[in-house]
């Protein structure tokens, strides 16, 4: 039996009807970003914002209805809405200073009810090692007994199914939540998992913002004491959508050591402080450079600007992680350092940190109860 197709996707939502227009979706151009993956199929509906409540119901439907066709392993839905909004007051270029938002969740909704904790692993460039640290400051809480859960918040570039040594699709037992990839003992969701790791995702900000919402909202996380998000680098929609709407405990800011790297980091670093997100501190990555060759230091690119930094900035510095050739390697082979080399001094820098960050998760939870979305 030939596998599902886009065209076929797109005839069973013509069946589908938006109640305002009488047209069906597929004709309205509302269907956006179809993407199709041995089976596992996502795509987005686009919606004026001010009907977003009301479309829920239109939303579910053609879920229910790509499920249901043949072939079709998962479905997964969202709803973006794109504000059509003029140039405010200053505005360069006749450029909306709001290029959209996504359609709320219901007020009052758990979006994700059972966990503790959540920490944002962020930068303000990409190079600087963000997924290797957020993988190994898992993999390190994971270590000293609690339940982690990883959330590859990089919508453009998932990392996470290789970094995580993680291959196939989610399951759906239900056909409306997906039950989280695990390894190490960590549960684990990207966007990677749905498509190919060559494939582009050309999907628009509130799309982005809405499928990140989904991927905590609609997956099976249960119980867990921290969820750490890999975010993607910059402070574009994503960083916005994390921050504005998910309770975060706190970030952490992962930089290197010279100017340029810590110029961005400042960026990343008071982003979380406008949106009132507390921020733990700095990890300088790519430290220094060990030759194991002769044991002679190299400072390639500086040494210590991020502990100078987390000073200047009043900040707590994590630590520091030098460039090893095996972090690089055990990243790529899906075997991070800390499960595989646990007895090495890499492995035991990211414990340390893994040991502060959650002295500081603890600090700042202590009276806290479980994270509740926040509409704004």
């Amino acid at each position: 039996m030939p596998g599902v197709t886009n065209d076929l996707i797109l005839e069973t939502l013509k069946s589908v009807k938006d109640p305002g227009s009488g047209k069906d979706i597929v004709s309205a151009g509302m269907v956006q970003g179809l993407q199709t993956k041995d089976g596992h199929v996502a795509f987005a509906i686009e919606v004026d914002p001010k009907r977003g409540a009301e479309m829920e119901p239109l939303r579910k439907e053609a879920e229910k209805k790509v499920h249901a066709m043949p072939g079709v392993v998962s479905a997964t839905v969202v709803l973006t809405a794109e504000k059509k909004a003029g140039p405010a007051p200053g505005a360069q270029g006749g450029r909306p200073t709001q290029p959209g938002q996504p359609v709320p969740p219901k007020a009052g909704g758990d979006i994700l009810p059972g966990v503790r904790s959540i920490v944002a692993v962020a930068s303000g460039k990409g190079g600087v090692g963000k997924s290797t640290t957020a993988v190994n400051l898992a993999l390190g809480l994971a270590a000293a007994g609690h339940k982690v859960g990883l959330l590859d918040a990089d919508i453009y570039g998932p990392s996470m199914p290789r970094m995580m040594g993680i291959s196939g699709r989610p399951n759906s037992v239900d056909g409306k939540t997906l039950d989280p990839m695990q390894n190490y003992g960590i549960k684990v969701m990207s966007i990677g998992f749905m498509v190919d790791e060559e494939t582009p995702m050309i999907w628009r900000g509130p799309m982005v913002q809405s499928a990140l919402e989904q991927m905590m909202r609609d997956v099976n996380w249960g119980e867990l004491d921290v969820m750490i998000v890999d975010m993607p680098p910059g402070t574009g929609d994503a960083q916005l959508t994390m921050a504005q709407r998910v309770p975060l405990t706190g970030a952490v800011i992962v930089s290197t050591p010279q100017d340029i790297a810590l110029l961005d980091a400042r960026k990343g670093l008071n982003m979380f402080r406008k949106v009132d997100v507390p921020v733990f501190g700095i990890i300088e990555n790519m430290s220094y450079f060990l030759c194991p060759d002769n044991g002679k230091r190299y400072d390639i690119f500086g040494h210590g600007g991020a502990r100078r930094e987390a000073e200047r900035l009043g900040v707590d510095f994590l630590g520091e992680v030098p460039i090893e050739i095996p972090i690089r390697e055990h990243s790529d082979a899906g075997t991070p350092i800390v499960v595989s080399m646990p007895e090495s001094s890499a492995a035991e820098n990211y414990r340390n940190i893994a040991r502060t960050v959650w002295t500081k998760i603890e600090t700042a939870t202590g009276a806290k109860a479980a994270p509740r979305i926040v509409i704004q």
